[in-house]
């Protein structure tokens, strides 16, 4: 995974040799944390927000979290979620995914 100072894409680095690149912006407006999401069946988009990822935490050995330059570092993304919104990024791009407004939950 590799997201260096300043860069405004999340690249993810599989290990079947695939490479997810994901616009910092998907990432913050689709966080599936409870916060951003309350409890429904959907994650919608929710502009706002930094897009300065400050830190990159693993969780256990299924999930990531990020920090964000604001603080925000409530959202746990599965490796299951980053992929398919990795997968979804390259069939429709940034744009066409931003424009869906919300996403299923994985």
């Amino acid at each position: 995974m590799k997201a260096p100072h300043g860069a405004t894409v999340l690249e993810i680095f599989w290990a079947d040799g695939h490479c997810s690149r994901i616009a910092h912006e998907l990432l913050r407006g689709y966080c599936p944390c409870a916060g951003c999401q309350g409890h429904s069946g959907t994650i919608r988009y929710n502009e706002g927000g930094s897009l300065d990822l400050r830190e990159i935490d693993r969780v256990g050995n299924y999930a990531v979290s990020f920090k964000w330059a604001d603080g925000h570092d409530a959202g746990i993304y599965t490796f299951r979620y980053l992929r398919a919104l990795g997968d979804l990024v390259e069939e429709q791009g940034t744009e066409g995914v931003r424009a869906l407004g919300e996403l299923p939950r994985v």
